[in-house]
């Protein structure tokens, strides 16, 4: 009875200590994502080869399975490179303002050609309200030089209040001179939980 009681106790922690959530890894199109999900909500990640301007930039797609309303905004994501550095994820409306001023010419092409065959390319990736929607309402713009700076502008993640059922996508984008982010964490702080990547290389 004595070793039976003792089992029990030692098997009570299990009970209160579930199984910690998994990183899961793939590739697609050439790029490694990285997914994992907490209290019902995914976030899954890859890192873009091409930068622009002066940003780094990462696609993300968050995906709301949770029994409740879940907002995802681009400054809850930093990158943490393996020397202790925080690089804080720059806000949708700079980057936006940016492309506006700025963009056109080769680089926001290829971000947009790398951004669409990642998107379209990748069957864990079926968005709600994400990029493709935010781009169908740039095309309805009538001056086409708006029109592509629109384009390029809804790649960005943007502050979204995702309901239960419904799913976003984005790239979010870390100011780094235009230089890799290299190895380190991807720390993703909601407010419910902390979503934690590692990426041990560029």
């Amino acid at each position: 009875m004595r070793r039976l009681l003792g089992a029990c106790i030692l098997a009570l922690p299990l009970l209160y200590h579930p199984a910690q959530a998994q990183v899961i890894e793939f590739e697609s199109n050439g790029l490694k994502y990285q997914t994992l999900t907490k209290s019902g909500v995914t976030i899954m990640f890859a890192q873009l080869p091409n930068h622009l301007h002066a940003y780094a930039i990462i696609q993300v797609a968050v995906s709301n399975g949770s029994e409740g309303p879940y907002v995802i905004r681009p400054e809850d994501f930093n990158w943490m490179r393996a020397d202790g550095a925080a690089i804080h994820a720059t806000p949708a409306r700079t980057v936006i303002e940016m492309l506006f001023q700025k963009g056109g010419g080769n680089d926001v092409i290829k971000l947009v050609t790398t951004y669409e065959a990642a998107v379209y390319g990748n069957q864990h990736m079926k968005s709600t309200n994400g990029y493709e929607q935010r781009r169908l309402n740039a095309l309805a713009m009538s001056a086409t030089k708006l029109r592509a700076a629109a384009t390029a502008s809804a790649i960005a993640l943007v502050q979204s209040k995702l309901v239960p059922g419904e799913s976003t996508d984005g790239a979010v984008f870390f100011s780094t001179d235009g230089k890799p982010l290299g190895p380190g964490h991807l720390i993703v702080r909601t407010n419910t939980d902390t979503f934690d990547f590692i990426v041990n290389s560029e």
